[in-house]
Parts: C-alpha cells; structure tokens; sequence
C-alpha cells in the first residue's frame, strides 16, 4: 500500500482502486452435475437477475445524488429511465420462475390419453404396415394346454 494510498484512506477519499474492490465480481456460471440443465440454466438466470438488479439499484443511488447535486432535468430522466428498468428485470425474474413453475408442472398434467391416432403416409405405406402386422400375427404359435389330471 502506497503513502497515497494511506492518506486517501484516511481523508474518505475512493480512488479508482477502491471503487474496483467494492464491485461484486461477475456471476460465474457453475453446472452442479446432480441437477439436469433446467434447473441449472434457472440458477444461473436467476442469479444474473439478481446481479442485474443489485448493479441497477448501485446505479439508481448514484444518479439520483447526480441529479440532486446538478438539478438538471436531463440527469432525473437518466434516473428516472433506469429505475424503469430495473423494475422490468424484477419482472423479468418474476416470468423466470413462473415459466420454471409452468415447465415442471407440464409432465404431471400432461394428458396420456391418446384418442385420435393419424397416419401420416400414402396407402401403399398404410398395406405394407398391416400386412407386415398381419404375418406376425399369424407366425405367433398358440399353443392348447393340455391337463395333466386327465390322465
């Protein structure tokens, strides 16, 4: 640590330096092998949001000091478009674990009734199917049980 340093330090001032060690570090994407690719890429969305968020709130305070320093209508429409916009990501997390909700859920109401099965084919295709279905059937043994107790 430099004199300069030291001094800054001691009079309140942030240097450039400072101000780096303060930022939170970037979110780090990390699979967990356990969970499947869902639930990873949620986590990871999530904690982007966040991230997003927390930086847009930093900057929200920052503005807003700008604005009240300088009353310059320019810097309270700058404040007043980030706050918009950290109220869309919210929202945007909010449809994150909504459709996280939905997905999960899709498996358990989905219908495993099938009533109208369809063909997709030309005839010949839909004969040679049936006949090939046909010669299984008629190549299956049926065998008639014999009762032992008879005899």
């Amino acid at each position: 640590m430099s004199t300069d340093d030291i001094i800054n330090k001691y009079l309140g001032v942030e240097t450039e330096d400072s101000k780096k060690e303060s930022t939170p570090p970037a979110v780090v994407r990390k699979d967990d092998k356990k969970k499947d690719d869902v639930d990873n890429d949620h986590k990871y969305s999530r904690e982007s949001y966040y991230d997003l968020i927390q930086k847009g709130q930093e900057a929200i305070d920052g503005i807003l000091s700008v604005a009240k320093e300088g009353e310059h209508p320019r810097a309270y429409e700058v404040a007043g478009q980030l706050i918009k916009n950290v109220g869309d990501t919210v929202d945007k997390l909010q449809d994150l674990n909504k459709k996280l909700k939905d997905l999960k859920e899709l498996p358990k109401t989905a219908d495993t009734k099938i009533q109208n099965a369809l063909f997709v084919g030309s005839t010949a295709e839909l004969q040679k199917m049936l006949k090939k279905d046909e010669n299984i059937k008629s190549k299956i043994i049926n065998a008639k049980h014999k009762d032992i107790s008879d005899k």
